[in-house]
């Protein structure tokens, strides 16, 4: 049967690990927190709140569900595309930190960059400290497009859309779109940290 995305989305929600748990847990909490941010905020009744919600959720499902061929100790993956980066990286200087850097530390750097696309899938699905988080996923996506921008296979355009949409994110943060950053910002006065993050 060939693949289609109904087909690959019921796998993913079906299949039976810890990962998959995990992410129902994320889900419904995003949706627990969305409904309770309607209720609470009448501000927040427009149209614009569950779109950015839909969106946050699926651009933190995508974040979330590519991180899950990189959980630590398997680096097999990210091994060959750290390689593809060294190969093929716009700036010799990336393709030298990689192959200098990097690989001959990948059991310190594999973990870190799991742990940072779990972070990125997370705080967009459940839309807590967004802003950091973007810009988190905005540093790696722009590591992405220069570090693969001419490898064979690869449209560099792919990866600068996914830097554009980190960079809305990081401008408009969508937690405060029907996300705990919304909650929190209804509880409490935020401070100036809180906005730097949220």
């Amino acid at each position: 049967m060939r693949p289609n995305p109904f087909d690959d989305a019921f796998a993913f929600l079906t299949k039976p690990t810890w990962t998959t748990a995990v992410f129902w847990l994320l889900l419904l909490s995003s949706i627990a927190v969305a409904i309770s941010v309607w209720r609470l905020s009448p501000a927040r009744r427009s149209a614009r709140e569950p779109a950015i919600w839909i969106l946050r959720l699926l651009v933190g499902t995508m974040w979330w569900q590519q991180s899950l061929w990189k959980i630590p100790p398997d680096e097999g993956g990210l091994i060959y595309w750290m390689k593809q980066e060294v190969a093929h990286a716009a700036i010799g200087l990336q393709s030298a930190f990689v192959a200098n850097i990097v690989l001959p530390n990948i059991a310190v750097f594999g973990p870190l960059v799991y742990a940072i696309e779990v972070g990125i899938g997370a705080s967009l699905i459940v839309g807590f400290c967004t802003r950091f988080f973007a810009f988190l996923g905005l540093a790696m996506a722009i590591n992405l497009w220069l570090g693969l921008y001419s490898a064979p296979g690869e449209w560099p355009w792919t990866y600068m859309f996914l830097v554009i949409l980190m960079a809305f994110f990081l401008v408009d943060p969508p937690g405060r779109s029907l996300g705990v950053d919304a909650l929190l910002s209804l509880r409490r006065d935020r401070g100036r940290l809180f906005s730097l993050v949220a």
